[in-house]
């Protein structure tokens, strides 16, 4: 046999024992009369150890041949080691070599294996294979292994049944571009990849399968981003004859079963925020709630102890004059912050990927007393009354931006984060999840002149907001609330759904309100229109994020360390060069013609 034991799991009551291991040569130590290999596999590491004094000239002669990432089998003796380490689960053991055996020579790596490496990520992309040698890597993937099995554990405890749907289907209009596939036997004809399998479940919930899961392949083509891949993994769920309580209750117990199993934490319960009330404290519809900086509005608060239209800002500076709103946050502790950094932040506002005029600060003083960028246009008394309703105390920092009511929400957003990063208050290891309900049913493009689904075309409105579906009002019509709801944890979008429309004529209004003449829904959804005519069943559902909730878990920013061979920035698999060109006899077996 190759191996009696793995590199990670021999201690020092195995001493004595004899032995067969096998792996990788992580590191070689020549110190002359003795020799040193660091033994890898996916287990951990073994010390191997060779003395000249007791070693055979031929075995000695083998291992001071072995170069870094060699494949190795050696045998020996357990012995305990005589500079023990903590930093190993094998740290008190070590084997006295008797027999070695190269199994595979290797060329010198480009980068190191190790989890300090130094290889750029498009080097590792590009030997994957290597990177994936890693412990930091391997770990991640073990990790989505085993919350990929708790995930299907829970399910079918709760009586889901998984079902597979088709990889290749229509292409739709809506959401995000697809990924289009060339038929050759229907010449003309194009497949697409499915952004998701949001129309199939709805129509097992049609058929009878009243609690539906499936760990899904999703395709979008779309610009990509730390948070984004080509291709990404769901975990897909719908059930029939449920409320938007019943959901968000059985997916919080396998979020908090998730959470309990994986990590050994316990969470509370999940708290509910309407999209609203989202957006009017944190300018996002997935709020960070580690830490506060709730957004206070000076020009035109709305909430319970102020009413709507007070304002805390008096005429004189033009830039706040003009602006519909002005809203402030409270930076902890930052009244000391040098004009430098405030500059810099400034700086980092005003970036085009931010897109704010300007920022002006107000320092609370140890005493008190507030000092602004904009004392020459109000008084002492006016920037205390902009302290006191933000709730800043002496030594913090009001942070103000102006404008367009939306988009300084959304600026201020972006630095609300960015501070809550630069004061520590964004810790990977804390978690806060929060359910944001009651979203929009659409949303207006001014580019395209109409109406798009907030989420998708097959949402339920609220049943209290049907009846404005008959509106031609606009603004009426952007007052529609969707049964509709996200899971956000640390600012980060987990998983989305919604209660399903599940009549016909009301799904045929919908798809009018977004712009669908009778006979293009009919030729692009006709299928599903046509089996809710066949006793569909109320119903509705929800998709995680699998590679986001997997880099949440970890605290981790990017999903690729998550994803056993993920595409780069450009979408491009770097190991085996994807996309690339086809011959031409393949494009003309498809119908293809290539115009030069």
């Amino acid at each position: 046999m190759y191996r009696t034991h793995t590199c990670g799991e021999l201690r020092i009551s195995d001493i004595n024992k004899e032995v067969t291991l096998s792996g990788w040569s992580a590191i070689v130590r020549d110190k002359g009369a003795l020799l040193w290999i660091d033994l890898r596999d996916r287990y951990g590491i073994t010390q191997l150890v060779l003395d000249e004094n007791y070693t055979s000239k031929e075995l000695f002669e083998t291992a001071r041949s072995v170069g870094r990432e060699f494949v190795l089998q050696a045998t020996g003796t357990v012995i305990e080691r005589a500079s023990k380490t903590t930093k190993i689960p094998t740290g008190e053991i070590e084997i006295k070599v008797s027999a070695l055996k190269i199994l595979n020579a290797s060329k010198t790596p480009p980068f190191t294996i190790q989890d300090d490496t130094d290889g750029g990520d498009d080097l590792r992309m590009k030997y994957r294979y290597l990177d994936l040698r890693r412990n930091a890597v391997q770990k991640n993937l073990i990790f989505r292994s085993n919350l990929a099995i708790e995930t299907r554990k829970y399910l079918a405890r709760e009586g889901f049944i998984e079902v597979e749907t088709p990889n290749l289907i229509k292409s739709t209009p809506e959401g995000a571009r697809d990924f289009v596939v060339p038929s050759r036997m229907n010449k003309g004809q194009f497949y697409a990849l499915p952004q998701s399998p949001q129309t199939f479940k709805q129509i097992l919930m049609v058929a009878g399968f009243d609690k539906y899961f499936q760990i899904v392949k999703c395709f979008r083509d779309e610009d990509l981003r730390a948070d984004r891949q080509p291709e990404f993994t769901q975990i897909d769920c719908e059930m029939s004859f449920v409320h938007q309580e019943d959901i968000l209750n059985t997916f919080e117990g396998l979020t908090k079963y998730l959470f309990h199993q994986a990590l050994g934490i316990t969470l509370g319960d999940f708290p509910r925020m309407t999209y609203d009330e989202a957006m009017r404290r944190f300018g996002s519809d997935k709020p960070d709630l580690r830490f506060g900086m709730d957004f206070v509005d000076l020009k035109s608060p709305a909430d319970a102890e102020f009413g709507s239209g007070v304002n805390f800002v008096p005429a004189g500076f033009p830039v706040f004059d003009g602006a519909e709103s002005v809203i402030a946050i409270c930076a902890p502790g930052c009244a000391e912050y040098s004009r430098k950094q405030i500059d810099e932040l400034t700086e980092w506002v005003k970036r085009p990927q931010i897109g704010a005029k300007g920022l002006v600060y107000v320092r609370i003083e140890a005493d008190g007393t507030p000092k602004s960028s904009v004392d020459k246009f109000y008084s002492p008394d006016d920037l205390k009354v902009w302290a006191e309703r933000c709730g800043a105390k002496p030594g913090d920092l009001l942070f103000l931006i102006c404008g367009e009511d939306e988009k300084t929400r959304k600026q201020l957003s972006e630095l609300r984060l960015e501070m809550g990063t630069r004061l520590g208050l964004r810790k990977g290891d804390d978690f806060k999840p929060l359910w944001v309900v009651d979203f929009p049913l659409l949303e207006w493009d001014e580019d395209e002149n109409r109406f798009f689904a907030m989420h998708h075309p097959f949402t339920s409105p609220k049943p209290g907001d049907i009846v404005k579906m008959e509106s031609d009002d606009r603004n009426t019509l952007k007052s529609m609330r969707a049964d509709a709801y996200d899971l956000v944890i640390n600012g980060v979008e987990i998983g989305g759904g919604s209660i399903r429309i599940h009549d016909r004529d009301l799904q045929a209004r919908n798809f009018k309100l977004l712009g669908f003449t009778p006979e293009e829904a009919e030729a692009q959804f006709g299928f599903l229109l046509g089996a809710f005519e066949y006793g569909a069943p109320p119903h509705g559902g929800i998709a995680f994020g699998f590679d986001r909730l997997n880099a949440v878990m970890n605290g981790a920013n990017s999903i690729r360390d998550f994803i056993a061979f993920p595409k780069n920035n450009q979408g491009r698999d770097m190991m085996i060069d994807a996309p690339d060109g086809i011959k031409l006899k393949q494009l003309e077996e498809l119908g293809i013609r290539v115009i030069v």
